[in-house]
């Protein structure tokens, strides 16, 4: 088994302190909600036991916060700390449910710029059970765009949208850190997952920058799998997979897959890493039904912070504390959540775990593999490079014009009718309708449904013509005065020649 997955250093190292000891390190704590405290104490304690010299700076996050009035979960002076370390160490939440609160990881990740989520998951086989022995899957995940932009609207009584948005500098930066993290521990091959069969420019893009970059790694094996088929074979052979990057959905999902399988969704920690500071957690939820029992495995949270002592540099208490707890569930002391009774010799709760940590600090297991940390290691660099791309030559060739329609019988031959009788004196002209992305005119089906969300191309009279800004601003005016609801447009635009937007059919 190899060591977890450690996360990249910060810009600055930790200094000495008095006769040559090392300077005790500020971290940001906060104890969460539901289990998070308690499994926070029983981190903290580890940490303290094995001389990991940390100084922790305590806030409150999650459900307090939210009541007091703050909808993102963490009152604004609290951000003071977190610039400060640089460093976060946090129990899980539990996030109001209805509209008007934001998810406080998301906000984290997102206004600290955490862009790189790094996921190890691995199996402890013969010791907690797991469909896959052997399992040793690090999975990178993209940390701020995609549909976790959190851009949505209800556009009409029918339809919301939600839009997913991906950029060239926020794919080279996680690719880069894939590399660069499977370059650093030794990794053998890194894995690409999209669904650029179907989005074509926005995973497509992620597709191509991991080609690009890939390309600078001649040691490193790399392949591409489509999603669907890449997520049902890590489910049945992970064995295949070493380092896998994705964008930020489908990394959400599947490495909640992958820790599953590799044992428990509770052995999971994960490290968020930036430019600018760092936060580490478990994966898992508040679970609000086992707070106060003393029940919970801080297993999640305990193997973060291992993490983040890597990420300090503090590799002599990461290896006592990561070691000590490869004892701890050798020996068989299990909590309730992985206990099995042709496994385990002991049920222990929270406290207890922790206890039996702290009493094997120094040993190492004898059948799992122990890690070993080497003196200063710190993993792959965050600050990732983005050199600067020449501009493409940008052209406007059309516009999109969605409608709010929702007229007896929705047949787009009368929408059609409508938008040429009102715009037919323009220089922009009605190419194409769809719905839900279904070309329904011209020579659409009747079979196909409908619903009052319509998508009304328009493009130069002249082939191939430029369009300006007057004139989608003519459109609009003679659709507005046909009594037409426009919900929103969309530019169609070609950089270079190359067309920036999805065609439709027969374009």
């Amino acid at each position: 088994m190899s060591a977890p997955a450690a996360p990249s250093p910060l810009p600055t190292q930790p200094a000495s302190g008095a006769k040559g000891a090392p300077a005790k390190i500020a971290v940001t704590v906060a104890r969460g909600d539901g289990i998070g405290p308690e499994i926070m104490d029983a981190t903290l304690r580890v940490l303290d036991a094995c001389g990991a010299g940390l100084e922790y700076e305590f806030i409150d996050i999650g459900e307090r916060v939210y009541a007091a009035g703050h909808s993102s979960g963490i009152a604004p002076e609290s951000w003071n700390s977190l610039r400060k370390t640089k460093v976060f160490l946090k129990a899980p939440i539990t996030t109001p449910q209805g509209g008007g609160f934001k998810s406080l990881n998301v906000t984290t990740r997102k206004t600290l710029g955490l862009y790189a989520n790094v996921r190890p998951c691995v199996a402890y086989h013969p010791y907690v059970r797991c469909k896959h022995p052997g399992m040793d899957v690090v999975i990178v995940r993209e940390n701020e765009e995609d549909t976790y932009a959190g851009i949505e609207h209800r556009q009409t009584a029918e339809v919301t949208q939600c839009l997913k948005l991906i950029s060239r500098p926020g794919c080279e930066k996680i690719v880069r850190y894939a590399f660069e993290y499977a370059r650093s521990f030794g990794r053998r091959k890194v894995t690409c997952f999209t669904k650029d069969n179907i989005m074509k420019a926005t995973d497509g893009l992620f597709h191509k920058v991991f080609d690009e970059i890939g390309a600078q790694y001649p040691e490193i094996e790399k392949e591409h799998w489509i999603v669907d088929i890449g997520a049902a074979k890590l489910a049945d052979t992970p064995g295949v997979f070493d380092v896998i990057v994705m964008p930020n959905l489908y990394g959400d999902i599947l490495s909640d897959v992958g820790a599953q399988i590799a044992g428990s969704v509770g052995l999971a920690g994960s490290a968020n890493i930036g430019e600018h500071g760092a936060m580490f957690e478990a994966i898992h939820g508040s679970a609000p039904r086992r707070a106060g029992q003393d029940l919970a495995n801080p297993s999640g949270l305990m193997l973060a912070a291992v993490q983040m002592l890597v990420h300090l540099g503090r590799t002599e208490a990461a290896e006592r504390f990561h070691n000590a707890w490869l004892r701890t569930i050798e020996d068989g002391i299990h909590t309730y959540d992985i206990f099995d009774a042709a496994i385990s010799r002991e049920k222990v709760g929270t406290r207890a775990f922790a206890d039996a940590v702290i009493a094997r600090l120094g040993q190492k297991p004898t059948k799992l593999a122990p890690v070993a940390y080497a003196a200063g290691r710190t993993g792959p660099a965050a600050v990732v490079e983005i050199k600067a791309a020449s501009k493409p030559v940008k052209r406007l060739v059309g516009v999109d014009v969605f409608v709010d329609w929702d007229k007896p019988g929705r047949d787009a031959a009368s929408l059609a009718s409508i938008i040429e009788k009102a715009t037919g004196s323009l220089e922009l002209k009605l190419k194409m309708i769809t719905n839900r992305g279904v070309k329904v005119w011209p020579e659409g089906f009747p079979e196909t449904f409908c619903t009052d969300h319509w998508r009304c191309r328009f493009v130069h009279k002249t082939q191939g013509g430029t369009v300006t800004h007057a004139q989608v601003v003519s459109v609009l005016n003679a659709v507005a005065a046909a009594g037409l609801d426009f919900i929103k447009t969309e530019h169609l635009c070609e950089f270079d020649g190359e067309a920036g937007y999805s065609k439709g059919q027969g374009e």
